[in-house]
């Protein structure tokens, strides 16, 4: 029997799903470390942020981390399943109501934090096999 594209394009993905990292949500503050190659040399990169957006579904699926950097906002756009990540942790969650943080782009200082979840466990840091 044929399986059609759409059951051959999910046994495909598969293969790249990651299951060693945590699951996460929007207004989450994570801590991570990226592999980061100059020249012939693939150096490890921490990076720590807020997560303001989740998008995409599958092995397409990515988020994006918002964090301050010497008083200048800095985002970066991360696929899920990546073997760029090396680890992920979440530091602590956050409360929200709204799928999207835009909002804290115009804010700075004390403004810009989000309420934490006191009820939920920050989980422990998971390397990447």
């Amino acid at each position: 029997m044929v399986a059609s594209a759409v059951e051959q394009l999910k046994t495909v993905e598969q293969k790249f799903f990651r299951k060693d990292l945590p699951v996460i949500s929007v207004g989450d503050f994570i801590k991570m470390k990226v592999k980061v190659k100059e020249a012939e040399k693939v150096r490890i990169h921490p990076f720590e942020g807020t997560i303001i957006k989740i998008t995409g579904r599958g092995a397409r699926a990515t988020f994006t981390v918002r964090k301050i950097s010497f008083g200048e906002g800095v985002e970066r756009v991360f696929p899920i399943h990546s073997p760029v990540i090396e680890s992920l942790q979440i530091v602590s969650k956050g409360i929200v109501k709204r799928a999207r943080l835009y909002y804290l782009r115009d804010r700075v200082g004390k403004k810009a934090r989000l309420r934490k979840d006191m009820h939920q466990e920050a989980t422990p840091s998971v390397a990447a096999v």
